[in-house]
């Protein structure tokens, strides 16, 4: 048997030699995205990661109408989208989901109308109606 105080020294001992070589391991935020896939940020600084067959999409490419009439074509730094991060997971799910051209377009005419700083707000306030869209 081993005594109280020999155990708490050893654990100790293992304590401190955890500590000393315990490294960090983070994921590095890489500036490429992976093939096929494009990064998007919406505009509280979230980024996304989307494949590329969805820039096909009728509501992707309205939301880069509208990040034209905001923010204007720019060549430098990251494609900016008017929309908080809220409504671009809600729009990739339905991507995801690949729902018929209506429901997309309903999609689309239910968030252009208050897209920019006030999409939370809208979205939250629409939300039954736009579950029974996705439904």
């Amino acid at each position: 048997m081993i005594s109280t105080k020999k155990l708490i020294k050893m654990a100790r001992k293992w304590q401190k030699f955890a500590a000393a070589s315990r490294r960090r391991i983070s994921w590095p935020r890489t500036n490429v995205a992976d093939r096929g896939h494009v990064f998007i940020y919406a505009n509280d600084g979230k980024r996304f990661t989307i494949p590329l067959s969805y820039l096909k999409s009728e509501i992707i490419q309205q939301l880069f109408r509208m990040a034209e009439a905001e923010f204007g074509l720019t060549s430098d730094g990251p494609i900016t989208l008017p929309c908080d991060s809220v409504l671009m997971e809600y729009a990739i799910s339905v991507l995801e989901r690949q729902l018929t051209e209506d429901l997309q377009k309903a999609f689309i005419s239910s968030f252009s109308e208050c897209c920019s700083s006030s999409a939370t707000l809208c979205l939250h306030e629409d939300h039954t109606k736009q579950q029974l869209l996705v439904c």
